[in-house]
């Protein structure tokens, strides 16, 4: 069997397992693994194909890698569904006290509880929404 057709399989051997273990170093390995397959389909010697395999798994695995987790691992920067209406303002439609009422949040009607439970909220007051719980609104005043 061909040196390069071996380093192949191998490259595909790890690019499966790395699709397992979402870790990134396997992905490197299948890289330079595929590099050096190139290299052996244009007839470097063993003992140098061992090592352009030593050196691009080294250099991905040190330097590559870092900035491939940084940028899988990296915090959601925006929210979306109910999350996203969090922090918004809503307008109050129907009083709302500890134990319901209704307000407008970007032009839709949301069931709403005040965050404090003493408190009142009269229709047309604007309100922050504090959380989202199931269908309801919690909302606290701006006043």
């Amino acid at each position: 069997m061909d040196p390069w057709l071996i380093w192949l399989i191998i490259a595909a051997v790890l690019a499966a397992a790395e699709i397992f273990t979402l870790t990134a170093a396997l992905g490197m390995l299948s890289a330079a693994a595929l590099v050096t397959a190139g290299s052996a389909a244009v007839g470097l010697p063993l003992p140098l194909q061992f090592l352009v395999f030593a050196v691009v798994a080294t250099v991905t695995v040190l330097f590559v890698r870092p900035i491939a987790l940084r940028h899988v691992l990296k915090p959601q920067v925006e929210r979306f569904g109910v999350d996203a209406l969090v922090g918004r303002g809503a307008y109050v439609v129907s009083e709302v006290t500890g134990l319901g009422g209704r307000v407008r949040i970007d032009g839709e009607e949301w069931t709403a509880r005040a965050y404090d439970e003493t408190l009142v909220i009269p229709p047309g007051k604007t309100v922050d929404v504090m959380e989202i719980s199931g269908a309801t609104a919690i909302v606290y005043p701006r006043d």
